[in-house]
């Protein structure tokens, strides 16, 4: 395997706090990381990798995937990556692709595994985790443990509700600040993320999900009043006539459901919650040409 430190030298780059990167040296974090997912048996025939810097774990990924796809935005880099792994180009098993990874074309891989820049983690998770395939990623320890938390624990938020709308979400390994160089001002984690079908439905995906979010905005009110507070982030047309139906029993609920707080609620429930909201409180297609529908997503 390629020393981590050898190949900061040979890329001739210290790790830029103001960019945002923070090159991952500890061998035996980058080496348990593909661990991770071979353990849980994910499909490493293709992995895809944001963020690969100097390609310390990139080397690793080639031990153990048919192919690997990078992603690096740092165009020097991806210009070290190329010298640095030409023979493995040239092999076809790596691709190189120079920009930025909300905003490239990715290719149809069958794992992520990667150190995420931690400023736009959330933003890649979430072009990630929709297209169904399992990941091992590194985050924040904070934003980790919010991932995975459980419904009325302090860490249990939107960002839970979500990732656990569409994958198992687990931390797996705490990582010190001094795996990596230079140090980050905070810790960090691994999570291994399992893609699964959730045990509930929801008709409107987007609605759903930016249903979620508009509720954990006031998350210390009970669910009628976020409910009712926040239709100009939800796209509620009727916030009052969703409290109303679910109050006199013409959904699938509870109406008791409406005096807790949006913190103490299963995804399941927040699903029951988003139907309902959509069949009593939004306008149909027919009734407004601006396709209240197609709103933007969470």
């Amino acid at each position: 395997m390629r020393n981590p430190d050898a190949l900061l030298r040979r890329a001739g780059v210290r790790g830029n706090p103001d960019r945002d990167q923070h090159f991952l040296i500890d061998d035996r974090v980058l080496d348990r990381l593909p661990e991770y997912a071979e353990e849980a048996a994910f499909d490493c025939s293709h992995v895809l990798e944001i963020g690969p810097g100097t390609g310390a774990l990139t080397d690793r990924l080639l031990a153990v995937a048919d192919e690997v796809t990078v992603v690096e935005r740092d165009r020097d880099l991806a210009g070290f990556l190329r010298e640095e792994f030409a023979d493995e180009i040239a092999d076809g098993r790596l691709t190189v692709i120079s920009g930025d990874a909300l905003e490239v074309d990715l290719p149809d891989f069958t794992a992520s595994i990667s150190n995420l820049p931690y400023g736009v983690s959330s933003e890649i998770t979430f072009r990630l985790l929709p297209r169904g395939k399992p990941t091992v990623l590194m985050f924040q320890k904070e934003f980790a443990e919010r991932m995975a938390a459980d419904p009325g624990t302090d860490d249990y938020g939107r960002l839970s509700v979500s990732a656990q709308h569409y994958a198992d979400v687990e931390v797996v390994e705490p990582v010190p600040k001094e795996a990596f160089s230079p140090p980050p001002d905070v810790e960090s984690a691994v999570v291994r993320t399992t893609p699964r079908d959730p045990d509930y439905e929801v008709g409107d995906e987007d609605f759903f999900l930016r249903f979620v979010k508009a509720v954990f905005t006031q998350r210390r009110k009970t669910l009628r009043n976020a409910i009712r507070n926040t239709p100009h982030i939800s796209g509620l047309d009727d916030a009052d006539a969703v409290v109303d139906a679910i109050s006199e029993g013409r959904t699938d609920l509870d109406p008791d459901v409406l005096s807790k707080r949006a913190g103490k609620i299963p995804p399941e429930t927040f699903a029951g919650l988003a139907t309902a909201a959509d069949e009593f409180g939004r306008k149909s297609e027919a009734e407004d040409g601006d396709s209240l529908r197609g709103g933007e997503t969470t």
